[in-house]
C-alpha cells in the first residue's frame, strides 16, 4: 500500500465552511436590517426572542420524547439508531436556535418537527450509505487483514509499576 500523504487525510471542506461563516452571517443580517425597517426595531427583537422561547420549548418537547423512544427500544431490545439520528438532530436543531437569524431558526425548527426529521434521516442515511459504498469513510491504511504481520511497531508498557515494600 502506498504511503499517505497528510493531505489526503484532512480534506477541509473550505466551501462550506466559507458559506457558514461568512455568508450565512451576511444574509442573516440582511435580513434583520429588512425585517426591522418593516416592523420596527421592538417587533424584530420580539420576533427573535419568540422564535427562541418557542424553539427551546419545542426541543425539550421533542428531546423527552425521543429520550423515551430510545430506552424502551433499549429496554426491547432493540438498536435506536433512528433515535440517536433523531437526538443529534435535535441538538443541532437546538444549538442553531440560539443564534440569533431568521435563516437560522428555520433550519433549527426542520431539525424539531418529526416529520422534517424524518425526511432529513432518511436523507443522512443515503449520503452515509453511498459513501460507505465509495470507500469514501474511514481511516485507510490504519488496518491490516488477519493474520498479516503489521508493518507499525508494537507500543511499549508505560504502565507505572507499584514500588515493592521491603517490609513485607
Amino acid at each position: 500500500m502506498p504511503p499517505i500523504r497528510e493531505r489526503e487525510l484532512i480534506k477541509p471542506p473550505v466551501g462550506y465552511l466559507l458559506v457558514l461563516f461568512i455568508a450565512v452571517p451576511v444574509v442573516e443580517l440582511a435580513l434583520l436590517i429588512e425585517i426591522g425597517q418593516r416592523v420596527g426595531t421592538v417587533g424584530t427583537i420580539g420576533l427573535i426572542m419568540g422564535t427562541g422561547i418557542v424553539g427551546g420549548s419545542l426541543a425539550r418537547q421533542q428531546g423527552i420524547s425521543t429520550l423515551a423512544r430510545l430506552r424502551a427500544d433499549l429496554d426491547a431490545g432493540r438498536w435506536p439508531a433512528e433515535q440517536i439520528v433523531d437526538g443529534v438532530l435535535i441538538l443541532v436543531g437546538a444549538a442553531v436556535l440560539i443564534t440569533p437569524g431568521l435563516l437560522t431558526d428555520l433550519a433549527g425548527f426542520l431539525c424539531l418537527v418529526p416529520a422534517c426529521r424524518r425526511l432529513l434521516r432518511r436523507y443522512l442515511h443515503q449520503r452515509f450509505e453511498g459513501t460507505m459504498r465509495r470507500g469514501g469513510a474511514g481511516v485507510r491504511g490504519a488496518f491490516v487483514s488477519a493474520g498479516e504481520p503489521s508493518r507499525r511497531s508494537r507500543m511499549k508498557n508505560v504502565t507505572p509499576r507499584r514500588p515493592t515494600d521491603p517490609g513485607r
